[in-house]
C-alpha cells in the first residue's frame, strides 16, 4: 500500500498522468473535487486518513507545491506505515500556460494562480521523508518517468 503525491504546475499533467496509471488502483484525492469547502486542506487530510485506515492506496493530486504543504501527507504515510511517494512534473510553464488555456470552466485557473505557484515551487526530496521521488516529464504527448 501506498500514498503517491503529485507535484507540479496547474497544466503540468497530474489529472491525467492520474487517471492513466493510478485510477484503476488508487483513491484520487485533490481539493479539486470540494470547490466550495471552508477548509481544503483539512478535508484533503480526513479523506486520505479514511483510504489509508480502509486499506486502499491514494493519490493526491494538487499543486503540492512546498515541503510544508506536502509534510501532513507524509506524516499521515508514516502513521498508517505506509510508502510514500513523490512524483514531480517538471513541465515548463509556457506549456502549463496552453493546457490551461485549453480546459473549459473551473478548470481552468487564472494564469496568476499558474504564476504565484511557480514561485512557491519547490520540487520535493528525500529529505522530505518520502521512500521515492520520480519526476515526470510529458515527451511526444507521452509521459515519460525517472
Amino acid at each position: 500500500m501506498e500514498l503517491v503525491v503529485l507535484v507540479g504546475l496547474q497544466g503540468a499533467g497530474k489529472s491525467t498522468f492520474f487517471r492513466q496509471r493510478f485510477a484503476g488502483t488508487h483513491v484520487h484525492v485533490s481539493m479539486d473535487l470540494w470547490p466550495s469547502a471552508r477548509d481544503k486542506r483539512g478535508r484533503q487530510l480526513r479523506a486520505l486518513d479514511e483510504a489509508l485506515s480502509s486499506g486502499r492506496p491514494v493519490v493526491v493530486d494538487n499543486t503540492n507545491a512546498t515541503a510544508e504543504e506536502r509534510a501532513p501527507l507524509v506524516a499521515c504515510a508514516r502513521r498508517h506505515g505506509v510508502r510514500a511517494e513523490a512524483y514531480f512534473f517538471d513541465a515548463p510553464p509556457a506549456d502549463c500556460l496552453r493546457r490551461n488555456g485549453e480546459r473549459q470552466g473551473r478548470a481552468r485557473v487564472p494564469p496568476v494562480a499558474l504564476f504565484a505557484t511557480l514561485k512557491r515551487l519547490r520540487p520535493p526530496t528525500l529529505d522530505e521523508g518520502f521512500d521515492a521521488v520520480h519526476r515526470v516529464r510529458i515527451v511526444d504527448g507521452r509521459f515519460e518517468v525517472d
